[in-house]
């Protein structure tokens, strides 16, 4: 008995000290793991609070704070996970229902984290990081305006907040607030002299407001104050490619890619150094080893085919293999009946490669979709390049056959008489450096003129594509101009994204006074959104810019126009005609001016053709003026040039402001 007794009290000493080392170990590994969040270690921070929570699975702190790690991974559906089973073990804990909302914001679930923040404020009017949260939310709403006031009375009643200093400065800053924005950095800058963060975002503000010096100062104190902060080092490196020295951003890109080989930002950086450097096959080989890292990165992959379309002959075999990407993509969304993607993908990969073979195959989608006449153009071309055989010959006799009794051919019409009737300049302030891709504004302003190379509206120039400012591309347009280049607008590019967003922003001004004419901005997520967000911006562009064609032929009272169904010319409309170099740019805005004794008459369409249309003239007043070479428009655009913008923008968030406050959770 008294054995047996024995026993009992060794297995409960045993189980007692069992648990206490139990819970020892538990508590060790959540402090470690609080260490490592506390300096920015994430995946140590996660290591070590799943070994917390394996010796002990209701510890509500590791819980949440396992939910902090994968946040700041950007792995959100496994961070919602871990912050709603900690809400189960503390409902009523504010802290963890911000980190539920701000989970719920980065995965888009708005009105989710609305109900959440609302609930908090409602018991707890002042809480910091309810207040955080809410700014948060109104950004994710596209509404900054309402952050900024949410953060100012934020900052009245903690004055010395880090993260509502700088997020206040942040914002400003994206609204072009750059006054206000120095005043709340310079702030945190003196309540937070030690703070590496601080000092990042200030050389962010820096850079934005085009202080690339000061930027650079407040870059190197950062990285003073801690030597691996990797963000400090990789905005450095974007410093100093905008600086000019390219050596520089190329060591620093390089000690990034040591630090980790996948670092896509880093070799682009790298690549577009040494394209700045003229080191132009240097630049295409870093460019083509980021494409073989992440295929899927559209700046790296537009970057690497400008490359080789630029600088390497036609024969190439590297072209003909990147041609080949486009060509396999553009017929499996042929097979699916996506034919504008399909168009998209085929003219690229003919960009690339003039000579491919799937050249016949974009000229029978044109078919298809309804133009004949062009895919008889590809067919013709095909048979100039020395490619032709026997089906091609068929199908060109078929169509000419068949076109015969066309409006172009009734009236015989040159090809190089369709005019493109509007010259636009595309700029991107040069350097200019998005969250991920420096110069990013560069590849997209080129990606977007290389789809408008195929509008038979705009006219794009061949003008010098980076600018050092706005001020730079207004002389550069009006200069075009006077050495015989005719420019009526020119469009300013510029990007903004993180990891999975993009917003492409475009500002068009008229040419000849500076004024601006029209602003949209496009946003776009997920896979193909710099592709997806250019042909919507090209498309918006297009339809932005006013109808104008020109009399091309006249017979009594019938005449042709050089617009056809391309154009979105129908049997219905009725154009106005303008005496002949009457018609004039409003000087702002889109539209135009003229006198209503330049009306010469109406010209009301009766056939269309693909690239033409003829209809019945009516003169105006007693005599009749009109002639060929004579101005067309829409006989009520007089009446709509106030009215003739882009679509407003919807609201949305800034992409690169939202992955720079994200980064403000960390403790």
């Amino acid at each position: 008995m008294i054995r047996r007794f024995c026993g009992i009290a060794l297995i409960i000493i045993c189980c007692a000290q069992l648990g206490a080392q139990t819970g020892r170990d538990a508590v060790f590994y959540y402090e470690q793991g609080r260490e490592a969040l506390l300096e920015g270690d994430w995946y140590a921070a996660a290591e070590a609070f799943l070994e917390c929570l394996r010796r002990n699975p209701a510890h509500t702190g590791a819980t949440r704070s396992l939910a902090e790690a994968y946040y700041e991974l950007g792995e959100y559906d496994e961070a919602l996970t871990w912050v709603r089973k900690a809400r189960i073990l503390a409902r009523l804990d504010a802290e963890t229902a911000n980190l539920e909302a701000s989970i719920l914001i980065a995965l888009g679930k708005l009105s989710e984290a609305d109900v959440i923040v609302k609930d908090v404020l409602r018991r707890e009017p002042y809480n910091r990081d309810a207040l955080f949260v809410a700014s948060e939310l109104d950004i994710a709403r596209g509404h900054p305006g309402d952050a900024v006031i949410r953060y100012k009375n934020a900052v009245r009643l903690y004055g010395d907040d880090r993260r509502l200093l700088v997020s206040l400065a942040l914002v400003l800053g994206s609204l072009g607030d750059y006054t206000g924005a120095a005043e709340y950095i310079e702030r945190a800058q003196t309540e937070h002299p030690g703070d590496y963060r601080v000092f990042y975002f200030a050389a962010y503000l820096a850079a934005r407001s085009g202080k690339i010096a000061q930027a650079i100062r407040d870059a190197e104190r950062s990285l003073f104050l801690r030597p691996s902060y990797t963000a400090a080092r990789d905005l450095l490196a974007s410093l100093k490619y905008r600086a000019g020295d390219y050596t520089e951003a190329i060591t620093l890109a390089d000690q990034a890619i040591t630090a980790n080989r996948k670092n896509i930002s880093a070799w682009f950086l790298k690549g577009m150094a040494f394209w700045r450097q003229g080191r132009l096959n240097d630049a295409r080989s870093i460019l083509q080893t980021a494409r073989n890292i992440d295929g899927e990165d559209e700046f790296v992959r537009a970057a690497y085919e400008e490359l080789l379309i630029s600088g390497t002959a036609l024969e190439s075999p590297e072209r003909a293999t990147q041609a080949r990407y486009h060509f396999q993509r553009a017929a499996d969304f042929k097979r699916r009946n996506l034919s504008n993607e399909a168009l998209f993908e085929y003219r690229r990969g003919l960009r690339i490669n003039p000579y491919a073979d799937e050249r016949r195959d974009y000229a029978e989608l044109l078919r298809i979709q309804g133009y004949p006449a062009l895919q008889l153009e590809e067919l013709k071309f095909i048979v100039d390049l020395g490619k032709g055989s026997r089906p091609v010959n068929d199908a060109i006799e078929t169509w000419t056959n068949r076109l015969a009794s066309s409006l172009s051919r009734q009236w015989p019409v040159e090809p190089d008489e369709i005019q493109r009737h509007w010259n636009v300049a595309v700029f991107a302030i040069a350097g200019q450096s998005a969250f991920y891709h420096t110069d990013a504004g560069f590849i997209a302003a080129n990606y977007l003129k290389d789809i408008m190379s195929h509008s038979r509206k705009v006219n794009m120039l061949d003008l010098e594509l980076r600018e050092a400012n706005f001020a730079a591309a207004f002389r550069t347009a009006r200069q075009a101009s006077a050495q015989g280049t005719p420019c009526d607008y020119f469009l300013l590019v510029s990007i903004s994204e993180n990891e999975r967003d993009l917003a492409f922003k475009n500002e068009l001004f008229v040419a000849r006074t500076g004024a601006k004419a029209a602003e949209w901005t496009v946003f776009r997520a997920g896979q193909d959104r710099l592709r997806n967000a250019a042909l919507n911006s090209a498309a918006r562009l297009e339809a932005a810019l006013p109808f104008r064609a020109v009399l091309l032929r006249r017979n009594a009272d019938r005449a042709l126009a050089d617009k056809g169904k391309i154009d979105g010319i129908t049997p219905e409309t009725v154009l106005t005609v303008i005496r002949k170099g009457r018609l004039e740019l409003q000087n702002s805005g889109l539209g135009f001016k003229y006198a209503e004794a330049d009306v010469a008459g109406t010209l009301a369409i009766t056939n269309i053709d693909e690239e033409v249309s003829a209809g019945k003239l009516t003169r105006q007043g007693f005599f009749d003026v009109i002639s060929v070479g004579d101005d067309l428009i829409i006989q009520s655009e007089q009446e709509k040039t106030t009215t003739s913008q882009p679509p407003p923008t919807a609201p949305a968030s800034d992409p690169e402001l939202r992955a720079l406050l994200m980064t403000l959770r960390a403790p």
